[in-house]
C-alpha cells in the first residue's frame, strides 16, 4: 500500500481486477461484490466501470485466461487505501479470499 500511495500522480485511480474462481467461488464473490456495491464503493466514492465474465482468449500464454474482469475507479489512491483499511471492509474480504484461487489487482495510470 505504501508503494501505491508513493506513486500517486493525483486524481482518480482505476483498478484492474482479474479473477480466477475456486470451485463454487462465484457465489462467494457475488456476496463480496454486493457488499462492495452497497456499502464500500458509496462510502469511498468508488464506481464500477465494468464487470464481466471472461470469454474467448485470443492472445495469451497458457493459463492466462480469467473467469472475470472488474474495473473500478476511485476518486484517488488515498480513498482506495482508506477503504481497504476499513475494519468493516476487512471483515468481508474473507468472502473474496474464499472465492478466488488467483487474482491480479493492479492500479492503472492514464495515458497522456
Amino acid at each position: 500500500m505504501k508503494r501505491l500511495l508513493a506513486e500517486d500522480q493525483g486524481g482518480p485511480v482505476v483498478m484492474l481486477n482479474l479473477l480466477r474462481f475456486a470451485e463454487g467461488g462465484a457465489e462467494s464473490y457475488d456476496e463480496y461484490a454486493r457488499h462492495l456495491r452497497e456499502t464500500f464503493l458509496p462510502r469511498y466514492g468508488g464506481e464500477i466501470l465494468y464487470a464481466g465474465t471472461g470469454s474467448t482468449v485470443l492472445v495469451a500464454e497458457e493459463g492466462q485466461s480469467w473467469d472475470a474482469v472488474v474495473v473500478v475507479r476511485y476518486p484517488d489512491r488515498a480513498a482506495f487505501s482508506r477503504m481497504v483499511a476499513d475494519p468493516e471492509y476487512q471483515e468481508v474480504t474473507r468472502l473474496r479470499t474464499a472465492a478466488l484461487t488467483e487474482a491480479v489487482l493492479q492500479a492503472t495510470v492514464p495515458w497522456t
